[in-house]
Parts: C-alpha cells; sequence; structure tokens
C-alpha cells in the first residue's frame, strides 16, 4: 500500500492505524515490532523450541515441502508426486501441503519452519503463546484451501488444526451465559471439513446445517469468511448460523464467545475473515429440519452465432429474474467460451415436477428455434432423496463423486467430480462481484445481460445464484445482517465469479513449472471479463473467501460499512497484531510478507 492510499484509509476508518507513530500512540494501540526469522538473533533456540513440544505433548513438527524436495529428483518421482496431487484428502493431510499451490505473481505455497499438529484447544493456546513472547509469523492451517495463501508462510509457526475434527450433535443446545430455548445444533472441531459434517447431520442425524459446498472445505474457515452452500438462499450463511465459537485469543487465552459472552468478537468471527481475531477451535451452528428432497437440473446449450448468444444471454437473464431469486435455488448459471451457456442448478423445498415445470419454458423458448440454439446437453432434471445427499454409500455409479484412493481411506473421504478440478491448482486470475437484485428489474434486466454477453467475449464465468440472498426468508436475511459479511450479500442475486486455474505446479520443478506468461495472459483475460461488470455497478462487494489477491479496495469490498467495526474488535482483542492474513482485518499496518511493520 502505498503512503497516500495509507493516509486515505487512515482517514476514513477511527481505528485505522496511521503512519505516524503519534497516531499510533494515541488510539492506544501499540507500536508494531518486526517478527523474527530462523537465522536472527532473537530466533528461538533449540530448548525453547523443545519446551514448546514438550507444552503441546510431543506434536511438534518440523515441516518439510514435497514440492521442494522434488526440485532434486528424478523425473519419475517427480511425476509420481504431482499425480497425487488431485487427490484433496492427501492435500488436507499433508503439513507441508495447501489445496492451492500458488497464484503466479501473487504467492508460493512454502512450509513453516514449524508446525504444531493440534489436538486441542491447550496445544493452540500453547501455540499463541509461544509465537507472541517470541515475535514469530503464526499462521493457522484447517482444510488449506484459502486462495489468498492465508494458511502457508515461510519461517512462520503453524498452528495445524486437521486432527480436531471431532463432530457432536446437540438435540437441544443452549448457548453458555444466555437463557434462550434449546435448539438443535451440532458441534463441530476447527479441523474438519464439510463431508464428514453433512454425513453426520443429514445422512445419519436427518437435519440439515447451512455449510459449504466443496466438501473438502474446512469448517472453521468457510464460518469466518461468511460461507456459502448450495442452498444457502434458503438457510441464509454459515456465519450467519453459528451460535457460538470456542477461539484462543492473541494473550493465549482460550474463550466461549457467543450473542452473551464477548458479543463483539462472537460478531467479528461471523464473516470477518479467518486467521485475523484468534485461532477458532470449535464451532456450534444450528441445524434445521431436512427438506423432503433436493434435486438438481443441469443442461448444456450451444448458440450458433454472437447474435444468438446474446439472445440466449437474455432470456437466461429473464428467467433468472422470473423464476430463479427465491428459497429453492442455488448454485450456478455458466457462460462459457464458444457461445456456449450451461445450468448447473440445484433446489430444495420443491418437488421435481415443480422444478421441471419452472424450468420448461426456457427449454421451450431454445427448442422453438433450433436455428440459433442446440442442446449440447439435454435437459437433466432429477429429484433426490435429501437424507441420500451426502450418503457416501449412495454415490456408487462413477462420474459423480470422487473417492480417496489412498489405501484404507475412509469410505466418508469423497468430493464431487466438479471440484476435484480444484486440488493443488494454480490461480491465474480469480475475481468476484456481487450483482444486486435491482439489476434484474431496472430495463427489465436489459443493461446486466448487456454487461453479461460482453464479459463472455473475453473469458467464461459464473453467476453463483446461491451466494447471493436476495430472495432469502425473513429471517434468514435479519441473521446475515447480524454477521461482519458485507450487506451487500443481502441485496445480491448472485455472486459472479470469473477465474483462470491451471494444474498442479510449483516454480523450479522441470517439467512442473508454471506456465508464467499464459497465467498472465489469462489474468488480463479475466480482468477484461469483469470490466462490464464494474462499470455497470462500480461498489460492488466480493466475497473474501473467493477474491481477487490484488484487490484494490477490499476493506470495503469484504466488509463494506462494518469494516470499522471490525477494526475496533481487532484493536481490542490483537493490539500487538499477532494474527496477520493478506487483506485481513488489521493486515494494513504490516507489509505484504507479514514480518516487517508499516512504519507508524
Amino acid at each position: 500500500m502505498d503512503r497516500r492510499r495509507l493516509l486515505q484509509a487512515a482517514a476514513a476508518a477511527p481505528f485505522f492505524i496511521t503512519s505516524t507513530r503519534g497516531a499510533a500512540a494515541a488510539t492506544g494501540v501499540p507500536a508494531l515490532r518486526p517478527r523474527v526469522r530462523p537465522g536472527d538473533a532473537d530466533w528461538p533456540d533449540p530448548a525453547r523450541w523443545s519446551e514448546l513440544d514438550r507444552a503441546v505433548g510431543g506434536r511438534l513438527v518440523k515441516v518439510e515441502s514435497p514440492l521442494i524436495a522434488s526440485r532434486s529428483a528424478d523425473a519419475a518421482s517427480r511425476d509420481a508426486l504431482f499425480a497425487t496431487l488431485r487427490n484433496p484428502w492427501l492435500l488436507g493431510d499433508s503439513v507441508g501441503l495447501t489445496q492451492t499451490l500458488a497464484w503466479v505473481d501473487a504467492w508460493t505455497s512454502q512450509p513453516s519452519a514449524y508446525a504444531v499438529a493440534a489436538t486441542s484447544s491447550a496445544d493452540v493456546a500453547a501455540a499463541v503463546d509461544f509465537a507472541r513472547r517470541h515475535r514469530l509469523r503464526l499462521v493457522v492451517k484447517g482444510g488449506g484451501h484459502s486462495y489468498q495463501g492465508t494458511s502457508n508462510a515461510p519461517d512462520s509457526l503453524l498452528v495445524w488444526t486437521r486432527a480436531m475434527n471431532r463432530i457432536e450433535l446437540h438435540e437441544g443446545f443452549v448457548a453458555s451465559g444466555c437463557a434462550d430455548a434449546p435448539q438443535p445444533a451440532v458441534t463441530v472441531g476447527a479441523g474438519a471439513v464439510w463431508g464428514p459434517v453433512y454425513d453426520a447431520v443429514t445422512t445419519r442425524g436427518g437435519r440439515y446445517v447451512q455449510g459449504g459446498g466443496c466438501l473438502t472445505v474446512g469448517v472453521a474457515g468457510l464460518v469466518q469468511s461468511g460461507g456459502f452452500g448450495s442452498f444457502s438462499k434458503g438457510h441464509g450463511t454459515a456465519a450467519s448460523n453459528l451460535l457460538e465459537a470456542e477461539v484462543v485469543t492473541a494473550d493465549g487465552q482460550v474463550r466461549i464467545v457467543n450473542r452473551c459472552r464477548e458479543p463483539e468478537l462472537f460478531w467479528g468471527l461471523k464473516g470477518g475473515g479467518g486467521g485475523s481475531l484468534g485461532v477458532v477451535t470449535r464451532l456450534t451452528l444450528r441445524t434445521h429440519p431436512l427438506p423432503d428432497g433436493f434435486g438438481t437440473v443441469n443442461m448444456r446449450i450451444a448458440a450458433s452465432s454472437d447474435a444468438a448468444y446474446r439472445r440466449l444471454v437474455g432470456r437466461v437473464v429473464a428467467h433468472c429474474r422470473d423464476h430463479l431469486v427465491d428459497p429453492h435455488w442455488g448454485e450456478q448459471i455458466i457462460f462459457r467460451p464458444g457461445n456456449v451457456l450451461s445450468v448447473a442448478m440445484l433446489f430444495q423445498g420443491i418437488g421435481r415436477g415443480e422444478a421441471s415445470a419452472i424450468w420448461q419454458p426456457f427449454i421451450d423458448a431454445v427448442m422453438a428455434a433450433p436455428g440459433d440454439f442446440r442442446f449440447e446437453a439435454a435437459p437433466f432434471i432429477l429429484g433426490l432423496d435429501a437424507r441420500r445427499f451426502w450418503d457416501p454409500e449412495h454415490w456408487r455409479p462413477p462420474g459423480v463423486v470422487v473417492r480417496d484412493a489412498r489405501p484404507g481411506a475412509p469410505a466418508s473421504n469423497m468430493a464431487w467430480s466438479g471440484d476435484v478440478k480444484d486440488a493443488g491448482q494454480v490461480l491465474n486470475g480469480y475475481q468476484s462481484a456481487w450483482l444486486p437484485a435491482a439489476l434484474l428489474r431496472e430495463g427489465n434486466g436489459t443493461a446486466l445481460a448487456e454487461a453479461l454477453y460482453r464479459a463472455s467475449r473475453q473469458w467464461g464465468f459464473a453467476l453463483h445464484l446461491n451466494k447471493g440472498l436476495a430472495g432469502a426468508p425473513t429471517w434468514a436475511l435479519d441473521a446475515t445482517r447480524d454477521t461482519a459479511t458485507n450487506p451487500a450479500v443481502v441485496d445480491a442475486f448472485a455472486l459472479m465469479i470469473c477465474a483462470s486455474n491451471a494444474p498442479p505446479a510449483y516454480p523450479g520443478v522441470p517439467g512442473h513449472a508454471p506456465d508464467t506468461a499464459a497465467a498472465r495472459g489469462h489474468a488480463r483475460a479475466v480482468a477484461a471479463a469483469m470490466d462490464p461488470i464494474r462499470r455497470l455497478v462500480p461498489d460492488a462487494g466480493a466475497y473474501v473467501s473467493e477474491s481477487d489477491y490484488f484487490q484494490p479496495d477490499w476493506a470495503r469490498a469484504f466488509w463494506g460499512a462494518n469494516h470499522p467495526r471490525l477494526q475496533a474488535v481487532k484493536a481490542r482483542h490483537d493490539p500487538d497484531g499477532l494474527f496477520f492474513v493478506h487483506h485481513g482485518v488489521g493486515s494494513e499496518r504490516w507489509q505484504d510478507n507479514g514480518f516487517t511493520p508499516v512504519i507508524e
């Protein structure tokens, strides 16, 4: 951040730390001290590390990266390693790996110096206390899915929560210190991922919990970033369903927070971004009655010309406006290269017959113009038993899910086939923008349709209807307003995501290095595709977990008017800036490496 932008931001937010030491002192927030690295005089000596190892029951790990080691390996070994990196479960079980390996020109996955393989909040507290006392860069990794690279950093101490994955169902949960009526809920350890949680809550428990769509995403990270799943239009965000959290704060204390105890910290954990306010070790989420069924609508349509595709875009925008902005619908409408449009939607709360009737006018319009359109994949509408939707035993036919192929892997280790392409990915570019529902009404959506068409001339993208809450029930909207997520999500009918990724690669590995030139070209195309949308919605917010690493106005985009309140929570609970992530609350006080403070 340059000095001019730093000063402008400081003037806009009362808790922002300005670039003068006097102003920092005036806020009551202490000036920051640089963090130490291996080789520095203040780096802990072996005796200190042994003390930490004893404090965490022998679970201190010296971290090695198989990717770095592969630079000097033979070709067969390198090829074998990279073949395994499409397994998200293997990546999650490896302390030295992350689910995304790099973002070209932004960051590359790097191993920490040491990791605490935590099994309890006491382990986490010991690691946090050690990092604070010795001025270490601290990193937290649960699912390890961060596109921004926040779950890894070189020369750091890693708090690795993977083993903290206990799942407990409650028939009647009451948050500590509250006098609320008991309600059904589930308590989940910070290292759990959504596949086993859905299996426990829905398959075996017969209820629904609002989580993420990808089955290998970490529960704690998703909730802290807001969190959307396929059915968020019906059940709100994951953050809005949080009832209580256990969190280790920068002072090394283990705290239980909810709306009755430490309510501001609790609010900040609901969408304020993971890794900025503390280390969450346990979460309790409300559960909901399970709908009778879920369902899916899939089709792929090719237009015969640019003019025909423009008309197709107009038709799908009108169909979205008239039929899809309500609690029943989620997932994606995908605008592909070559004048191809795909529908990959899920529904809940209605049956297959009703879903078919909703889509039939659109299907009829496509079939009525054979010179303009043809189905590359015929419409396929399927109703599903909701209780079997995440049942590992149900998905036997190939193609829908991918299993963890490692010997002895649990049956619950499955992932949707469409998500596996992201395992081990290298990102070239990634941008998102919330699209207000008002765009569908203004001029009957013609300006939006034209902007989408112009965007499609540059790169493919998708409208994620489940990641905008317009049309959701009133209770879900109210609950989401009581989170730190940008309020723009409440009025948005969809989140537009435009991105480019590449298969697993790593710098310096012969035969497996990223194609930097191609990546930069793709990043430019992604930015060009977003330009018509940004002209239409100049102040569109962005979803913190799925956003541009180089987002210039990140604080406003991620949190809008909630950012100053988040800064106040940060100033109270982490005045020394122990917790740092790229473009996280308080990160403006640090240079991008997280080791060197901005001069205060």
